[in-house]
């Protein structure tokens, strides 16, 4: 979502805070600004769309300035226009703000009815007035934060800068991400390690209802209560090689050719080779006797706990709940006392995820949580972390950061069925040798980048794209069609292949190309019949397979896709590529932007 950077030095600040702006382009923003303090005066410089035209705004017109803030602005309230991107000010400060501000329409009718004049749309705005009104009081910026902050509900992160201290800025945190960084005689502030990784190595995280006070001196950090708290300073290890694409065209491009790696060292941290078992992080819980799992997540992330229902109630015989964390809450979901609740997030700051996930540890459950950040916010607040090592991931579309999950899911499946007796040594060790051949396979499939590149030309002018599967194959499916939607806008469907049948066959006609995923093995024969029954009205399919399902099928396919042949347990994981791919070179070929699609935000961290 929306992303935050702030400085407090001796030198000219601007330069350093488009710099940092430009680590954050990853989470997605509409309109961008920067705001310093200099002389006495709060400079202000803002711009819709893309960080560059904030760039010409500042060649233009600079901001100079020892102190600032600076922000990526993902709408929520009110359109992506300039009088809507933060810095919002007044008279008295400026103010940039990740989250949402849920009671911010009785807080304005409140600012209103004193006559005061807010002049954009967003929720933010109210914030800066409230702040301004308790100056204009005579409280200290201090006071007037410790005032404010209470009276707000939702979610935030602050940074604030105050025309009469030109030395200071004051951020707070409260279900928003909020890093501190330390430096030589400056301090910082980002929405996250990567932001200020130039700047810092040295950061330490706010937890929930801090608030700080930045000088050139150090950081003067208080809980919700106010009282002065220390937060441990660690080292980040976020580097700036991490957000650079090198060769590649775009940062999903990189990210996809990137899985054989980061996969490899995911499952390095879970299998021990010298005896081919599964060893997960040391654990306080005893896994053998779990009940039931409940699985959350959102996105693809969701889809990648689809497939890994099959896995836990298949080779642990666990029954598993699946539910998409955006509507987990609002249903009241029974749950189990002594139950494993599993969260799934790449980024480990998903809004509705980790409110569902503090929902399940009110109710006594054990929380397990796969993340791809392990100092994230849902990373601290479980009692089992299981991360992924799939490094920053900065394509909107997640790619890498799937395939790594879904390598830590058949872990964890398998380190479940063992625990629960249900998995001999023998049985482990097949499974382990199948999972340590992924890497492999998934370099195979990306050997496949050219055929791939080849259809996108048939499949980019289509208006409806559906995608098809079986088992495991059917959240694969489900994905494909998510990466499509994501960053070629072409609406695309994924089914179930033997559900086409009961409704979206009615869809098909020879202007909407199908695509179908269907490794050989037991239900390949199901999954030709259902491609028949496509073939029989017009629909034009694209058969993702190896070459035995390819010769099964025989001819009649628009276009083939011969993959490796896997075994059926890594199978989600290698064909993740090709319909990664597929997705990549459509949107090349219409010439959508691949790594910022339209609307789309990497962090979500609104409800």
């Amino acid at each position: 979502m929306c992303g935050i950077i702030g400085i407090v030095s001796t030198t000219p600040v601007a330069d350093r805070l488009v710099d940092g702006l430009r680590r954050m382009e990853y989470r997605g923003y509409d309109s961008a600004g920067v705001c310093t303090v200099h002389e006495g005066e709060l400079v202000r410089r803002r711009a819709e769309g893309k960080l560059a035209n904030l760039v010409a705004a500042l060649a233009a017109d600079p901001a100079p300035g020892t102190v600032g803030i600076a922000h990526t602005r993902w709408a929520t309230h009110g359109a992506p226009t300039a009088r809507n991107a933060h810095p919002h000010a007044t008279e008295h400060l400026a103010l940039v703000h990740n989250g949402i501000i849920e009671n911010y329409k009785e807080l304005r009718a409140e600012l209103n009815g004193e006559g005061r004049v807010l002049e954009s749309e967003t929720d933010t705005e109210v914030v800066a007035h409230l702040l301004s009104r308790e100056v204009e009081r005579g409280a200290s910026p201090e006071t007037a934060i410790q005032t404010v902050l209470p009276r707000l509900r939702g979610a935030f992160a602050l940074a604030v800068a105050f025309r009469s201290r030109p030395d200071m800025l004051i951020g707070a945190r409260l279900g928003s991400p909020l890093v501190l960084g330390h430096g030589d005689g400056e301090m910082f502030l980002g929405s996250d390690a990567l932001a200020l990784a130039p700047l810092t190595q040295r950061i330490s995280y706010l937890e929930e209802g801090d608030w700080v006070v930045l000088t050139r001196d150090g950081a003067d950090i208080r809980d919700a209560g106010g009282a002065p708290v220390e937060r441990e300073i660690v080292t980040s290890g976020a580097t700036a090689a991490a957000v650079e694409k090198g060769n590649y065209r775009h940062y999903m491009q990189k990210e996809i050719f990137e899985q054989p790696t980061v996969v490899a060292q995911t499952l390095g941290s879970y299998i021990r080779q010298a005896d081919a078992t599964v060893a997960l992080p040391q654990l306080d819980v005893d896994l053998s006797t779990v009940k039931r799992i409940t699985m959350v997540a959102c996105g693809t992330s969701f889809y990648a706990a689809m497939i890994a229902k099959y896995w836990f109630e298949t080779f642990a015989r666990v029954p598993v709940d699946l539910d998409v964390a955006s509507e987990f809450r609002y249903r009241d979901p029974v749950l189990e006392r002594g139950g494993l609740s599993l969260f799934i997030s790449q980024s480990g700051e998903t809004a509705d995820t980790l409110a569902a996930l503090r929902h399940c540890k009110a109710a006594g459950q054990t929380i397990g949580v796969i993340v791809n950040v392990p100092t994230s916010t849902m990373a601290r607040e479980a009692d089992i972390l299981l991360p992924t090592h799939a490094g920053p991931e900065i394509g909107v579309a997640s790619t890498k950061a799937f395939t790594c999950q879904l390598a830590v899911l058949a872990a964890l499946a398998t380190h479940l069925a063992v625990r629960r007796g249900l998995m001999s040594r023998a049985e482990e060790q097949d499974v382990v040798a199948h999972l340590l051949e992924a890497p492999a396979s998934l370099n195979a499939a990306l050997k496949l980048d050219g055929a791939i590149e080849a259809i996108a030309p048939l499949v980019a002018p289509a208006r409806d794209v559906l995608y098809l599967g079986r088992g495991p194959d059917y959240p694969l499916a489900l994905e494909g069609a998510l990466k499509l939607k994501e960053i070629s806008y072409i609406h695309a469907e994924g089914y179930a292949s033997g559900e086409m049948k009961h409704g979206p066959i009615a869809l098909i006609d020879d202007r909407v190309p199908v695509i179908v995923l269907a490794p050989s093995g037991p239900l390949f024969e199901k999954t030709v019949s259902n491609m028949e029954e496509v073939r029989a009205r017009g629909g034009k399919v694209i058969l993702i397979s190896d070459e035995e399902g390819v010769r099964q099928a025989g001819d009649g396919a628009l276009a083939t896709v011969c993959m490796p042949r896997v075994h059926p347990l890594i199978a989600p994981l290698v064909y993740a590529v090709p319909v990664q791919l597929l997705a990549y070179h459509v949107a090349v070929a219409k010439g959508t932007d691949v790594d910022q699609p339209r609307n789309l935000a990497k962090s979500v961290t609104v409800e």
